[in-house]
């Protein structure tokens, strides 16, 4: 197995009933089933928040441009695909006044082969699921970025 540290960004999508949007995936290689928010890979010569906003569109169909520019870091160690990633990413914000319909828009031929569906989450809900939840501690992430501390990463 290889392990990688390749860079990701994420977005924790909440609309305005406060639920977040969580994407579920089936790992084709070990057979896991998990939810995370919707985010990926950083493309060579963007930043975090240009991926978070471009993975936002492609995994959801949802507008970029609702990310705000602020963020958590998240220490991540996963595995996926037979790759075992151990990094820290970005998590984003994206708020939204009511519940906007997801349609994946460009998900890749990986992404195709493994997207499950998603689903609009309460905290409580998310700490219920039978599945998996990625990151595991994703519940004080959902709180850190809704209610944020002054200090909280801004470029």
């Amino acid at each position: 197995m290889t392990t990688s540290d390749r860079p990701a960004a994420r977005v924790v999508c909440v609309d305005g009933q406060g639920r977040v949007l969580l994407m579920r995936w089936r790992d084709a290689v070990s057979g896991r089933v998990f939810w995370e928010p919707p985010g990926g890979g950083i493309d060579s010569g963007e930043g975090p928040l240009e991926a978070a906003r471009r993975e936002l569109a492609e995994e959801t169909g949802l507008p970029g441009d609702a990310v705000i520019d602020m963020w958590v870091p998240v220490a991540r160690d996963y595995h996926w695909l037979g790759v075992h990633y151990v990094k820290v990413e970005p998590f984003y914000l994206a708020r939204f006044p009511g519940t906007p319909p997801v349609t994946p828009a460009a998900l890749t031929h990986e992404e195709v082969d493994t997207f499950l569906g998603h689903a609009w989450h309460t905290l409580d809900e998310i700490a219920a699921l039978d599945d998996a939840v990625e990151p595991p501690t994703l519940t004080e992430v959902v709180r850190l970025l809704r209610d944020p501390p002054t200090d909280l990463g801004r470029p």
